[in-house]
């Protein structure tokens, strides 16, 4: 009985009005001929009213022609009704695909942003720093930066986080961080010296513990003791971890070559972007597909997909961003190249030197032009620290 109905409810099913001096006999070839019919009423001497599937509708053609009835439906029942009336439902259909796409811009869309691992200070400006990038709540994701992308500006803007990880899930945006470990109170030193690490004149001293070697304007060579470890007078003399700061003027010798004339490719500030759908891998574009007006560029694509709520779709939206670039022939005067040198020069020196190391006087030594080159040597005075500690070892 039960797998009668869920056939009647699926299959779909009609009432029929059947007029005529014959449905008996209508009724009879039915039975014979093995057409399901049930549910059957009388109504007056001609008219009867049954149920039957609505496969067997034109099985019963013939039937009615030999038994002279006529048919009229009388009722549609059943699944495949139901979904007619929906879809020729323009209210209720424009309901459910404008609900679709709303759950579908909504899936798209970020809606939760969370960090773990930060200070309330390092989250209140990550949170500020991913908000310039785009990162909140209510924005498309196909509009955000990728992940790396994300990371690596986050990364460079803030100082106080050794790593920053981004994941995103769905609509929620997930960072994990890393922040830089304050410095830990140093445990008590052992006894040390401190000694030059280079050849300098001494230009300052600042001795916290132990006992000066050196006095200002005195020429020091590698390895030349600069604060002692050992305080007190030879009797009852101490040993001590030295701590202490000492300046140095130190000199340095750079040569560098510049070429006359180089040619670089540079941007030139104009871009075209072409926005297209990809579908199970097919490219479908939807907005600027015309090739762009300029010959030569530089190409950067990026591909994001859409998600229906936890699912993502085989369904995604393509950016290619072309940057016009350009070759550009630079040509120096021989002053121009000499300048260039001294830039590359000092900022070598930078890279060899402490962060608060100043470069006093330079001097350039050679300058000259061969083979299309300027090939320039200078000379650098530099205020630089100059001490390094080294362990105090028995018997010293």
């Amino acid at each position: 009985m039960m797998k009668e109905y869920i056939r009647e409810l699926f299959s779909g099913y009609v009432r029929i009005k059947v007029v005529g001096s014959y449905t008996e006999l209508f009724i009879n070839r039915c039975i014979e001929y093995g057409i399901p019919i049930w549910n059957i009423k009388r109504i007056d001497e001609q008219t009867i009213v049954l149920s039957l599937y609505i496969s067997d509708i034109r099985r019963i053609r013939p039937h009615l022609k030999r038994t002279r009835c006529k048919v009229r439906i009388h009722e549609r029942k059943g699944f495949p009704f139901m979904v007619q009336r929906i879809v020729t439902s323009r209210g209720f259909l424009a309901g459910v695909i404008g609900s679709i796409l709303l759950i579908l811009i909504l899936s798209n869309m970020v809606w939760a942003i969370s960090v773990n691992g930060a200070s309330p200070e390092v989250e209140h400006k990550l949170r500020k720093a991913a908000y310039e990038l785009g990162i909140k709540k209510g924005k498309f994701i196909f509009q955000l930066p990728t992940n790396q992308e994300i990371q690596q500006e986050l990364s460079e803007s803030l100082k106080e986080v050794t790593w920053i990880g981004v994941k995103r899930n769905g609509t929620s945006y997930h960072f994990q961080v890393v922040q830089k470990q304050l410095p830990e109170k140093e445990p008590a030193a052992d006894p040390r010296h401190i000694v030059a690490k280079k050849k300098a004149v001494i230009t300052k001293m600042y001795v916290e513990e132990g006992q000066a070697k050196v006095k200002e304007n005195a020429y020091v060579k590698p390895g030349q003791l600069l604060i002692s470890g050992f305080i007190g007078k030879e009797e009852k003399s101490q040993l001590v971890p030295a701590r202490g700061k000492v300046y140095g003027r130190t000199w340095y010798v750079s040569s560098v070559d510049i070429p006359l004339n180089s040619s670089f490719v540079t941007h030139t500030g104009e871009s075209k972007t072409n926005y297209s759908f990809r579908v199970y891998g097919f490219n479908i574009p939807i907005w600027g597909f015309k090739a762009p007006d300029f010959k030569h560029y530089e190409v950067n694509e990026r591909e994001t997909n859409f998600r229906f709520l936890k699912w993502q779709l085989p369904i995604s939206i393509s950016f290619k961003h072309m940057l016009e670039t350009k070759e550009v022939e630079r040509t120096y005067t021989n002053k121009e190249a000499v300048d260039a040198a001294l830039t590359v020069a000092r900022e070598d020196i930078k890279d060899k030197t402490a962060e608060d190391a100043e470069i006093k006087t330079e001097k350039i030594l050679h300058e000259k032009v061969e083979n299309g080159k300027v090939n320039v040597k200078i000379h650098f005075e530099v205020i630089e620290e100059i001490g390094k500690n080294i362990p105090i070892v028995q018997g010293d």
